[in-house]
């Protein structure tokens, strides 16, 4: 599920809705950003919009992946109670992110599709 923020997904949604449309549309190049811009992800820069995404949507998905493991392996008594928590807690931020930004792309999404063309 978390898969489907990334921008491809609306790239081919848009795609399939109107095929003469999505040749005029570009992809904005933005500045490479380091490691240190984007907490959690590491590798090569990444080059458009679409690639940050992509990039963030894997970052989530491996914090709520920790967050399960830690719960997991707190039950079965291997790791600590501040250990699950804090796993947790950071798989529950990573989480509400990602629903904000999902949050602002429907509202943007909304806001261009009542343009007057």
């Amino acid at each position: 599920m978390i898969e489907a923020l990334t921008l491809s997904a609306f790239d081919r949604a848009a795609a399939s809705a109107r095929p003469e449309a999505a040749a005029s549309v570009q992809r904005a190049a933005l500045p490479p950003m380091t490691g240190a811009a984007m907490p959690g992800v590491e590798g090569a820069a990444p080059a458009d919009f679409g690639q940050i995404m992509a990039s963030f949507a894997s970052g989530v998905r491996n914090d709520l992946r920790t967050g399960e493991a830690a719960s997991i392996a707190g039950i079965q008594g291997k790791l600590s109670t501040q250990q699950v928590v804090e796993a947790v807690m950071s798989a529950e931020q990573s989480l509400q992110t990602a629903v904000a930004i999902r949050d602002k792309v429907v509202s943007a999404y909304l806001e261009l599709s009542r343009m007057a063309i």
